[in-house]
C-alpha cells in the first residue's frame, strides 16, 4: 500500500507512477492512496497518468489541519485493515507521518518511507524545524527501511539524528522522458522565436524554488545577452506574483503546467534551477535525458545529477554566479552541445525507470525474505543491499 499526500506534478508522482506501472503484478499487488492536489497545482494523474488507479482520501492533503489529519489517519487505518498489506510505503513528509502512524495502528508488518528531499532547511523557522526533526526521529523508530533519493539527502538526515545508517538505502529517481519534438516544432508550439537563446525554469513556482532568484538571474543575463528569453513551466503560489512583476513582461514567458514537458526541453538552450533546497530534482534528470545542459544551485543531491563542468555548471545560491554560468553557456554553443550529449548519456544510464523498478523490487524482496514471506530461493538476486546499491 502506497501513501502520498497528493499526486501533483513533480518528482514523487513520477516515481510512484513508474513503480505502479513497472513492478511485476505477479510479485506485488499495489494500491495507491492519495489526497487531492491544492489550488494552483496540476494533477499528475489527470495530465500524465490517467491509467493509474487512485484511492482518494479527502482529508489527506498538503495543509496541516489537526481535524483533517485525524480523519486521514482513521481512514488510512481502516483501509489498511481491509487490504491487509505486508508493506506500507509512504512518500513525502505529511503522508509519511500519517501513513506510518496508521500502519502502526493497523499492525502492518513492514513500513518503508521515502525521503524525496527533506525539510531541514529553507522551509520553516528554527523552532518549527526542530519539531519536524523530533517527529521524524520518532517515526524512524517505527520504520523498517528509510529510502533517500540521494546520498546527500541521506547524509543530512543521519546528521540530524533521523534514523540509523543501517536503516537507509539510496534509491535515486528513475524516469523515461518521451521523445522531444524537433527544436523548430517545439519553439513554434510555445510561441518562441526560432533563433533567440531560451532558458527554461521547470518546476513548482513556490518559495523554496526561489523564482525571485530566477527572475533576478534573467535580468542580469539580459544585460549581456539582450536577445535571451526565459520561460517558466509550472504553477504554484508565487506564479501570479512572478508574472506580475513590473518590467518582466518581455523577459519571462509563463507556460503554466504542461503535460508535454519534453516540448519545453526541446525548445530550451539550457535549464536553470535556482532553488534553496532540493532532493534530487527530476526536472534536471529530464533535462539531461533531453540532452539539455543545466545551470543549477549546488543544493541537496543536485550534484549527484549534474556533474559540474561535464553535464552542466553548479553554483552557490548566488545571482551573480548563476548569471555568469548562464551567460557562459549561452555564448558557447559548442560547450553547451557537448554538455548536453554527456548529460543524455549519464542520465539515461543512471536514472532510467527500469533501474528504479529493479532497485525497489530488490528492496521489497529483501524485506519479504527477511520476514519469511518468501523463501530465499524465490529471490534470485543478492539480499545484500550495499552490494545492490553498488551495482546501480
Amino acid at each position: 500500500m502506497r501513501v502520498i499526500a497528493r499526486m501533483n506534478i513533480g518528482g514523487p508522482a513520477v516515481q510512484i507512477t513508474s513503480l505502479l506501472r513497472g513492478l511485476d503484478p505477479a510479485r506485488f499487488e499495489q494500491r495507491l492512496f492519495a489526497g487531492s492536489v491544492g489550488p494552483g497545482e496540476a494533477d499528475h494523474i489527470d495530465s500524465r497518468a490517467p491509467d493509474v488507479p487512485v484511492h482518494r482520501v479527502a482529508a489527506l492533503g498538503r495543509a496541516v489541519r489537526p481535524g483533517d489529519d485525524l480523519r486521514a489517519v482513521r481512514e488510512l487505518t481502516a483501509a489498511m485493515r481491509r487490504f491487509r498489506p505486508h508493506i506500507v510505503h509512504t512518500h513525502t513528509a505529511k503522508a509519511g507521518a500519517l501513513g506510518r502512524v496508521a500502519a502502526v495502528l493497523a499492525r502492518v508488518p513492514a513500513r518503508v518511507h521515502t525521503y524525496h528531499g527533506h525539510l531541514l532547511h529553507g522551509y520553516f523557522s528554527p523552532r518549527a524545524t526542530g519539531m519536524v526533526v523530533h517527529v521524524e526521529r520518532r517515526l524512524a523508530r517505527h520504520t523498517d527501511r528509510l529510502v533517500a533519493v540521494g546520498e546527500r539527502v541521506r547524509d543530512d538526515l543521519i546528521a540530524a539524528g533521523i534514523g540509523r545508517s543501517e536503516q537507509y538505502v539510496v534509491v535515486p529517481p528513475g524516469t523515461v522522458l518521451p521523445s522531444p519534438p524537433p527544436r523548430a516544432d517545439a519553439r513554434r508550439r510555445l510561441g518562441l522565436p526560432p533563433d533567440c537563446p531560451v532558458v527554461a525554469y521547470v518546476g513548482r513556482v513556490t518559495r523554496i524554488k526561489r523564482p525571485d532568484r530566477f527572475a533576478a538571474v534573467a535580468r542580469e543575463v539580459r544585460r549581456t545577452v539582450p536577445t535571451a528569453r526565459f520561460v517558466v513551466c509550472g504553477e504554484g503560489d508565487l506564479a501570479g506574483a512572478l508574472a506580475g512583476q513590473t518590467g518582466m513582461e518581455d523577459l519571462l514567458q509563463p507556460l503554466g503546467w504542461r503535460a508535454d514537458v519534453e516540448t519545453v526541453y526541446a525548445a530550451a538552450d539550457l535549464v536553470l534551477l535556482t532553488s534553496d533546497n532540493e532532493g534530487m530534482p527530476v526536472s534536471l534528470i529530464e533535462a539531461g535525458q533531453a540532452g539539455v545542459a543545466v545551470v543549477a544551485t549546488d543544493v541537496g543531491s543536485v550534484a549527484e545529477v549534474v556533474r559540474s563542468g561535464e553535464t552542466g555548471l553548479l553554483a552557490a545560491p548566488d545571482v551573480a554566479e548563476l548569471a555568469r554560468h548562464t551567460v557562459r553557456l549561452l555564448k558557447d554553443p559548442g560547450l553547451r552541445r557537448d554538455m548536453g550529449q554527456r548529460a543524455r548519456a549519464w542520465t539515461v544510464r543512471r536514472f532510467g525507470a527500469e533501474r528504479l523498478i529493479a532497485d525497489t523490487d530488490r528492496l521489497y524482496a529483501e524485506i519479504a525474505v527477511a520476514r519469511g514471506w518468501w523463501p530465499s530461493v524465490a529471490y534470485g538476486a543478492t539480499t545484500d543491499t550495499t552490494a545492490a546499491e553498488g551495482e546501480g
